[in-house]
């Protein structure tokens, strides 16, 4: 008796923290979101209150399209993000396959290398590659964010790993049929790692979403620029103060494409990223 009364305790405390963690968690959106729908008279109110229910709507956002550049920078952000997406997943599952089923000469040192480059920060990267667009001709254009962006040493270690479970008794039986190492990887071995595929694509696609600091450094025209960067030239254009409703309705509008992601990709996201523990 003593035993299940005090599982049930455990159990009623656990729950009681979990709800008070996802309470925690989802506070932040939903102030975000009531935020976005606030009209500008009462952003200085913390709390909604019973009056200010009446004047939510959705005033922010009809603004933002009538007075700035939205849908243009919508377009910028999703086209950039699907791109860079899909070239990431396909050169770090090429990457991948290779590192984890071929056998070449400098595989360990290439790797070590691999590894090396990802305790560099990203700023440290900045003067240098920036000297390297303005040499190239590429300032302002979308290659510029395109071409580095989408080579990702992460992925291709994640998909090592998920690579490296696939039995090579498997390969080799369909090298023996005459299979070609492009109809290995495709055929047989991408099937393998589908999980993998939509766990690094949605890391991929958040990453490339919100990225900030380099196409903020490369876009200079109004026209070109992506959600983040003008979610901040947003700050202090209202006549030399902030008007925070715009800035939380085009937040609301950059989080909504990486929600409905993660929504449809979470069994994937999961399983995808165990999946490279089975086998070194």
């Amino acid at each position: 008796m003593k035993r299940d009364s005090g599982g049930w305790l455990a159990s009623v405390v656990l729950h009681a923290v979990l709800i008070g963690l996802a309470v925690a968690a989802i506070t932040p959106l939903v102030w975000l979101v009531l935020t976005a729908l606030k009209p500008k008279a009462d952003l200085a109110t913390v709390f909604v209150t019973w009056d200010g229910l009446g004047r939510l709507g959705l005033h922010n956002f009809s603004e933002l399209f009538a007075k700035h550049a939205l849908l243009a920078w919508m377009l910028n952000s999703l086209f950039l993000a699907c791109t860079q997406t899909v070239l990431t997943v396909l050169l770090a599952c090429l990457g991948g396959f290779a590192l984890a089923k071929h056998r070449f000469a400098g595989k360990r040192i290439l790797l070590w290398i691999m590894l090396a480059t990802m305790m560099l920060p990203a700023q440290a990267m900045l003067p240098a590659s920036y000297e390297l667009m303005w040499k190239l001709g590429w300032l302002n254009t979308w290659q510029a964010i395109l071409v580095p962006c989408s080579v990702s040493v992460f992925g291709m270690l994640l998909f090592r790993g998920a690579f490296a479970a696939v039995p090579d008794e498997l390969l080799q039986a369909a090298r023996i049929d005459g299979a070609g190492e492009f109809r290995l990887w495709w055929d047989i071995a991408v099937p393998c790692v589908r999980p993998m595929i939509g766990a690094f694509s949605l890391l991929a696609f958040t990453g490339a979403w919100n990225a900030f600091i380099w196409p903020q450094v490369i876009l200079s025209d109004s026209r070109s620029l992506t959600l983040p960067i003008a979610a901040t030239a947003l700050m202090g254009t209202a006549e030399g103060e902030t008007n925070f409703g715009l800035v939380m309705a085009i937040t609301v509008i950059g989080i909504a494409p990486v929600l409905v992601l993660f929504f449809a990709l979470q069994r994937d996201f999961v399983a995808g990223l165990t999946s490279g523990a089975v086998k070194g």
